[in-house]
């Protein structure tokens, strides 16, 4: 059998290493550039830097969010599980109403998806200004949390946007990039993304720390 990598700080240098020789991050300010990195390694894929769209002010803001003890809004229990504890520097609060056993008639009654519904409850909740959302998953997720932000006027700290699939999600990321808010996001374009993806943005943003996972 050959030699390998067991050492856990060992192995994210090399792949960070790798990520950095493979992957033209050349566009990327310095305080976004290791939340991309965070994001191939998730993906295992150095071509998604192409198609990953930020606004200068999405490091910064969420960072100051999370300091000040924003909580992490979650459209699904993947993206809510993976958020390291540990890296959060003011023990922030993380949200997802996702398997509440009352959304589902909720949502049936408003004749949405149970996303839909639960993001309607942070507005409800007043939980969605200053906060740092989180979707992984669902578009339908994304676009509602757009329609509270007109409506209401609320303003997250910042948006990682990343939701998969081939209905809605390319559509919902676009969307993102568009709107006339000025509301501060991260997101991969296209059908890619998903809760691996997003909660590694996430993770990225509430901590320096790269080679481990270890708060700092």
């Amino acid at each position: 059998m050959s030699d390998y990598l067991n050492n856990g700080s060992d192995i994210y240098g090399e792949s960070f290493r790798i990520i950095r020789a493979e992957a033209d991050l050349s566009r990327f300010p310095a305080d976004v550039e290791p939340v991309v990195v965070r994001m191939i390694h998730a993906a295992a894929d150095p071509a998604i830097a192409a198609d990953i769209a930020f606004t200068p002010g999405i490091s910064a803001g969420c960072k100051t969010a999370l300091a000040d003890g924003a909580p992490i809004l979650c459209d699904s229990s993947m993206t809510a599980s993976g958020v390291i504890r540990s890296r959060l520097p003011r023990d922030n609060e993380v949200v997802c109403h996702i398997k509440d056993p009352s959304l589902a008639d909720e949502a049936r009654a408003k004749g949405v998806t149970k996303t839909h519904a639960a993001v309607d409850r942070w507005a409800e909740q007043d939980l969605l200004d200053g906060a740092v959302v989180a979707i992984g998953n669902a578009p339908t997720a994304l676009y509602r949390v757009l329609e509270l932000c007109h409506a209401t006027g609320a303003r997250p700290a910042g948006i990682i946007g990343i939701p998969v699939g081939f209905v809605g999600a390319p559509e919902s990321k676009q969307a993102l990039v568009d709107d006339d808010l000025g509301l501060e996001y991260i997101t991969l374009l296209g059908r890619r993304g998903g809760s691996a993806i997003a909660v590694a943005a996430v993770n990225a943003l509430a901590s320096r720390a790269e080679l481990t996972n270890e708060h700092a």
